[in-house]
């Protein structure tokens, strides 16, 4: 797995700079209301039709998989908002909106002069749709109700699934051993499938705690428990992953 995936616990990171601004620079705010759109247009969504020629799914995941498939060199040397422009920039030219040549020339003719005024538009419905999203939101439960495959005081083992684009599965927890703590009701998704990582349909998700020894043998505090909100994908018991193995 790539190494922006498995940060958590990793040692000799570096110092941790914390950026108190929302947005840094203005062009961010841009790159925001983008993504705010493209979430509210979203043909899935149950809201009203909207004329746009935006006609395929972006979600909170579909952005975050865009800045995680990045060479992890590149995920390190951009900031936040520069991988949200890479990862929308990439989705647009994947997707058939435009393409690599035309956006190129549109990049090199802003270059050329930066003060050019950029494009205006945009549609009332547009606007009322985005509104009604912003206030509404998209909920990751669904209205199904799979059985659990653990209750609560269940030990379970977390798996190690290959990951290509985007894991919810903090590295760290790899391979290691927890106790269910609470089983959450209904089922959830993580809105686009992940792939070979497991998270497609909606599935049960648990609360699971781990002592920090197994987690860290001879590196970790005392008297203390760390808990993780899992996807069903990613447990198994350690029993049955014995006999497969």
């Amino acid at each position: 797995m790539k190494l922006q995936h498995t940060l958590g616990g990793l040692e000799g990171l570096g110092p941790v700079w914390t950026e108190t601004r929302v947005f840094v620079e203005e062009w961010e705010k841009g790159i925001f209301g983008i993504h705010t759109a493209m979430m509210a247009l979203s043909p899935q969504l149950p809201l009203p039709k909207t004329p746009s020629v935006f006609r395929t799914i972006w979600t909170w995941a579909d952005l975050r998989k865009g800045a995680e498939s990045m060479n992890p060199f590149d995920y390190f040397k951009y900031r936040y908002y520069e991988k949200w422009l890479g990862g929308i920039s990439g989705y647009f030219v994947a997707n058939g909106y435009i393409t690599q040549a035309e956006l190129d020339a549109k990049t090199e003719e802003y270059y050329a002069d930066p003060d050019k005024p950029l494009p205006t538009g945009g549609a009332t419905q547009i606007d009322e749709r985005v509104i009604q999203y912003l206030v509404d939101g998209d909920s990751p439960k669904r209205d199904v109700d799979p059985k659990p495959l653990f209750a609560k005081g269940d030990v379970v083992r977390v798996g190690n699934p290959p990951t290509v684009e985007h894991t919810r599965l903090p590295g760290f927890l790899r391979n290691h051993t927890g106790v269910i703590e609470e089983v959450y009701p209904g089922a959830y998704v993580y809105l686009c499938d992940t792939g070979p990582d497991g998270v497609g349909e909606a599935m049960a998700c648990y609360c699971v705690r781990f002592d920090p020894e197994e987690l860290w043998p001879g590196n970790a505090e005392k008297n203390f428990f760390i808990y993780a909100d899992l996807y069903a994908a990613y447990l198994t018991a350690p029993a049955e992953l014995a006999s497969a193995a």
